[in-house]
């Protein structure tokens, strides 16, 4: 009986056991810069300096998804994954728009954004995942943890109990509201489908890649928190 537990914990929900194993998804998604923003402390020069770094970053992130867009197209044995990839693709043109847009009503200036280093880090890293050799397994693992991590975290500032203050509700809506949550969840089955096929050498890929996506996100938590 406990092997065929064993079994079923390493063939399902390979997602959410890692999640659970790791302390780092909590300092993630419960990060110093989100709780200042839930309980209404946040300095609005750090989520200033958030705004216009993660404008840099998401025009990075844009080819980064229309690789594992391509990944999928070609190595998926499940059609409905590139209509998934492609909705988040498509709905990226939306999110660059209201980066400006929100940066207008900041007085956040985009064109000369001095790009910092947490920021560049982070972007190699995504044009590592690029590579034609990085298995489709991994890549939709990555493609779900930078999403997931972005959902719980505003998805936390949206809660009965919250202080957010209001200039920043709609910030918290973009990527805290249940429809975005829905997209993750879809992301995560995807990943979760494919890890499940994957071999014990993808799956360690996978994991450390699971994990230096945790580590890029608490490093640009912090670098937009001031801490670095």
């Amino acid at each position: 009986m406990e092997g065929k537990t064993k079994e079923k914990c390493e063939k399902s929900g390979i997602i959410e056991m890692w999640a659970k194993k790791h302390l780092l998804y909590t300092e993630a998604t419960r990060h110093p810069f989100i709780l200042s923003i839930r309980d209404g402390s946040v300095d609005l020069s750090s989520f200033k300096r958030w705004l216009g770094q993660d404008y840099v970053f998401v025009r990075e992130f844009v080819p980064f998804v229309a690789s594992v867009l391509i990944k999928a197209s070609k190595k998926s044995d499940d059609g409905n994954d590139m209509e998934v990839i492609l909705g988040g693709l498509a709905s990226l043109n939306d999110e660059i728009a209201w980066f400006k847009s929100e940066a207008s009503k900041w007085d956040v200036p985009l064109s000369n954004t001095v790009v910092h280093k947490a920021n560049q880090n982070y972007s190699r890293f995504l044009e590592n995942l690029m590579l034609p050799e990085v298995d489709y397994a991994v890549a939709i693992t990555a493609f779900w943890a930078i999403e997931a991590v972005y959902q719980e975290s505003f998805a936390h500032c949206l809660e009965d109990d919250s202080k957010t203050p209001s200039e920043l509700q709609d910030t918290c809506q973009r990527w805290g509201n249940e429809g975005f949550g829905e997209y993750c969840r879809s992301l995560q089955k995807i990943a979760n489908r494919c890890l499940e096929k994957a071999s014990s050498d993808v799956l360690t890929k996978a994991e450390v890649t699971f994990l230096r996506v945790l580590e890029h996100e608490v490093e640009f938590w912090n670098m937009s928190h001031g801490c670095a």
